[in-house]
């Protein structure tokens, strides 16, 4: 028994070590955060929900996150067949030989470890909840149909912004979608193939603008063009800008 507890001390003391190492973060929520603000081959390591003292690896690759269960003798890690001294040997391994995400056959390299050190930005997304429960709930038909909000800490935005055209310098109104290292538009909210996508890695600056005669108007500096675009309210374009500049400071995290 005192064995257990020396390996298992020792475990601790590497895994707390690593940068990468979230903790309890649930998988839901590694998810969402891989989602929203990490490119292909992110990935974080987090305890196992199901199974102590073990392992679960979260993996951004393409449109999706991929979890793999950790396993932990005391000695060593194992991982499918795989057997690895520590956890870093088990990084160098893959970053050189992909993953197979399960049925889905999808191949990805550990290439960006996520850093449980990155600030989450303070701008966030209200999500109001519609509960609709009836009587076999237990709930009181006054309560069935109410409704209650909650804020969601994910680095992501959506809404209708007014752009200026490149050609004619006109103004028109767009649906933009903030998300990751990308700020895509759309003719309309519903619309499913963008007019365009911006790579906020290579976009240099953010500020508020006065030089188009435009309230609440901000622009975006990319090499050989600079958009311009304004919200309704001073409020919305400073967290449109907030938001942003956060993306900007944090490229690559």
């Amino acid at each position: 028994m005192p064995q257990v507890s020396m390996w298992a001390g020792l475990r601790n003391l590497e895994v707390e070590q690593l940068d990468w190492y979230h903790g309890d973060l649930s998988r839901h929520m590694a998810e969402a955060l891989l989602m929203a603000n990490a490119e292909d081959g992110s990935y974080l390591l987090r305890s196992s929900a199901t199974r102590v003292g073990e392992y679960s690896l979260s993996v951004k690759c393409k449109d999706s996150v991929k979890h793999f269960q950790i396993g932990w003798d005391g000695k060593q890690y194992q991982f499918g067949m795989g057997v690895f001294q520590s956890l870093q040997e088990f990084v160098e391994h893959f970053a050189n030989q992909p993953l197979i995400g399960g049925e889905s056959g999808i191949l990805t390299v550990l290439r960006h470890p996520y850093s449980r050190n990155v600030l989450e930005p303070d701008v966030y997304d209200t999500v109001t909840v519609h509960a609709s429960l009836g009587q076999h709930d237990g709930i009181a038909p006054a309560v069935a149909n109410s409704s209650s909000t909650k804020t969601i800490p994910i680095a992501s935005k959506e809404g209708y912004l007014t752009k200026q055209g490149f050609n004619f310098k006109s103004w028109k109104t767009r649906w933009f979608v903030l998300k990751g290292n990308e700020m895509k538009y759309f003719r309309a909210r519903l619309d499913t193939d963008a007019l365009r996508v911006l790579d906020l890695n290579t976009c240099t600056g953010v500020a508020p603008d006065f030089t188009q005669n435009k309230s609440n108007c901000f622009s975006l500096t990319f090499p050989g063009r600079t958009f311009y675009m304004y919200a309704n309210t001073q409020e919305e374009a400073n967290e449109w800008m907030k938001l942003l500049k956060w993306k900007l400071e944090h490229k690559g995290q």
